[in-house]
């Protein structure tokens, strides 16, 4: 499932600062970095392995949130005949990652990086994860340096990873790089990232993927209260995801031709979750004709619009079936697809925060040379789809506690009120317990009701707990 962000602007309180605090403790979450992984983390940092070929003459840049340290991926573009050049630099983790040590134990105890509404806890300690083996600007940097030639159309036509120095020139944030682009301020690298986004997008439509604009929950404080809204996401951030995509399924073609690889896999989601979307849709006044698919729906909703933000939330129910696949040996497993992407995808363009990606890589360079994968890789293969899973488990856990916590904070002045609110979810043992959406504010909640709930309608209803210390917050149907 996509990360649901969730900011708070300005400073938090102390109340939702400690209620943050004691989450955390509460789910056991690995804040503080054992003192033997903080050292060997030190040493690497200053001495890592680094066998790699000189790309520091191509003038890469960063494009991520403007407060991220953590820089996982740079990018080049370039026009290449009547097609286009991709140049994508991934941070080379296993330059300072040695297989078997105390910080690659931790990183397989940690899995991913979890982030809150004041903070992340990171995958790896910072001295690398957002120093060393972060792409900042200016610093020389081991990489992986995919280079993915594509056509007019922007269809991959040849893909190559190596491993490389890199420098970035800039680190731009995506509300700068939109306005450049917009003003046509922008110099050609940077402005081709709209050409060959919209190709990209263009390409996803074709095939029948899906992009989800998931928007961003934020929570704005307003004199000792707060208040939930919604963020839509740039289009260049689009744009941007378009590249880790092309990337990822590069990565999975490579790894299936060489015949050892692990895939991040979704299969269709069943006609039952389609329809209870539908249910939804409806209840949001959200026009969904038959004849269209639901693919053709997502391109044409606006994450401004709170029905459709809120709808938005509730489509990535169906890429909860998502899992890694690990193959071996020329072996293909049953299913190589991921039914949103609609073509084979890997994970491997956030490897400072996402385990798996560190293996992929590996796997990839491998392929490439066509040469065997390291022995490290092998030996882990098969348990990184559990740990994966897991690490997943937990985020989405942490997320959806996080969100509770933001939500009895905005609500908690409130008990009492009545609200419009759409059915979301019911229980499938207790038809009398399900899952309300508000209209306002952008809240969802537990509803217990005398009688079955009709799921995918709109009701009223009354809240009676806002509870941040649980967090707990239940509505009945007024």
């Amino acid at each position: 499932m996509p990360r649901r962000p969730l900011r708070v602007t300005g400073a938090p309180e102390a109340p939702l600062r400690t209620a943050l605090a004691a989450l955390r403790a509460k789910l056991s979450v690995p804040e503080a970095f054992p003192p033997e992984v903080l050292a060997e983390a030190d040493r690497a940092a200053r001495a890592p392995a680094l066998r790699h070929a000189d790309a520091t003459d191509i003038p890469f840049v960063t494009v991520d949130p403007p407060t991220s340290t953590d820089l996982d991926q740079a990018l080049h573009l370039s026009r290449r005949g009547t097609g286009y050049r991709v140049h994508y630099a991934i941070a080379d983790v296993a330059a300072f990652v040695s297989p078997g040590s105390a910080l690659d134990a931790e990183a397989h105890r940690r899995v991913t990086t979890l982030y809150f509404p004041d903070g992340k806890v990171p995958l790896h300690p910072p001295v690398l994860g957002e120093g060393a083996a972060s792409l900042l600007p200016d610093q020389v940097r081991p990489a992986a340096l995919w280079t993915l030639d594509l056509d007019a159309e922007g269809r991959t036509v040849a893909a190559d990873v190596r491993r490389a120095l890199i420098r970035s020139r800039a680190k731009l944030d995506y509300e700068g790089v939109q306005k450049a682009i917009d003003t046509g301020t922008a110099e050609e690298p940077l402005a081709l990232l709209r050409t060959i986004g919209k190709l990209r997008e263009a390409l996803e439509a074709e095939r029948g993927g899906i992009s989800l604009n998931v928007p961003e929950q934020e929570i704005v404080q307003h004199d000792h209260t707060y208040e939930l809204t919604y963020r839509a996401p740039l289009p260049a951030e689009g744009w941007n995801a378009q590249l880790s995509l092309l990337t990822g399924m590069a990565a999975a073609d490579l790894m299936l031709a060489h015949g050892t690889g692990v895939l991040r896999t979704l299969p269709t989601a069943p006609d039952g979750a389609v329809s209870r979307l539908r249910r939804v849709a409806r209840a949001l006044a959200i026009d969904w004709p038959h004849h269209v698919s639901y693919a053709d729906l997502i391109r044409t909703l606006d994450p401004d619009t709170p029905a459709h933000a809120a709808f938005l939330q509730e489509c990535t129910t169906l890429l909860r079936g998502a899992g890694y696949t690990v193959f071996h040996d020329g072996a293909l497993p049953a299913l190589t697809t991921h039914a949103a992407v609609a073509a084979p995808y890997a994970h491997c363009t956030a490897p400072l925060r996402r385990l798996a990606d560190r293996y992929t890589t590996e796997l990839c360079l491998s392929a490439t040379a066509a040469a065997p994968a390291p022995e490290w890789v092998l030996a882990a293969l098969d348990r990184l789809p559990a740990e994966m899973t897991e690490g997943t488990r937990r985020s989405n856990t942490l997320e959806r506690a996080c969100l509770d916590l933001l939500e009895a904070t905005v609500l908690q002045a409130h008990v009492g009120e009545t609200f419009s609110a759409t059915v979301i979810d019911i229980s499938d043992d207790h038809p009398t317990r399900g899952t309300v959406h508000l209209a306002a504010p952008a809240v969802v909640g537990r509803v217990d009701s005398p009688t079955p709930l009709p799921l995918g309608t709109t009701l009223t209803v009354r809240l009676t707990e806002a509870d941040p210390t649980g967090p707990t917050i239940r509505f009945v149907p007024a």
